[in-house]
């Protein structure tokens, strides 16, 4: 899988997941957050951290190459094959305990920070293979 964005996308999109994880708490402490816009903050909250997801795994990395296009490629297998489990340990608890009420709507998101973690560990593998190989 090629990558799409320019390099500095991928700091962007770190800046985007911070931005979406502490902004809704910032908001709550304003004031902002009613029972009235809490569903409107919170599907925006995760709107923010898929695109910060999808920046940080189509980004440029600085020394692209086939190899990190093949760690790309391994960790969307990985990624789908975690979020599998994932989802099937929720829907198998929610069985369990007779949770009619509760639906997880949230798949692709996980999926996407699977992606990420997915990415950076495959990446940072890499280097440290390559600095210990030579």
């Amino acid at each position: 899988m090629k990558a799409l964005f320019p390099v500095f996308c991928r700091l962007l999109g770190y800046v985007v997941l911070l931005l979406a994880l502490f902004l809704p708490f910032i908001l709550v402490m304003q004031g902002l957050v009613t029972d009235r816009n809490l569903l409107l903050y919170k599907e925006c909250t995760k709107l923010l951290m898929m695109a910060g997801c999808l920046l940080i795994i189509f980004a440029l990395s600085k020394n692209e190459s086939r190899e990190t296009e093949q760690i790309r490629n391994t960790a969307v297998r990985n990624a789908v094959f975690l979020t599998f489990l994932f989802v099937f340990g929720g829907m198998l608890w929610r069985v369990l305990q007779g949770d009619v009420i509760n639906v997880d709507t949230s798949s692709f998101l996980t999926f996407l920070i699977f992606n990420v973690l997915c990415l950076e560990f495959g990446l940072k593998k890499a280097l440290v293979d390559r600095f210990f190989k030579r």
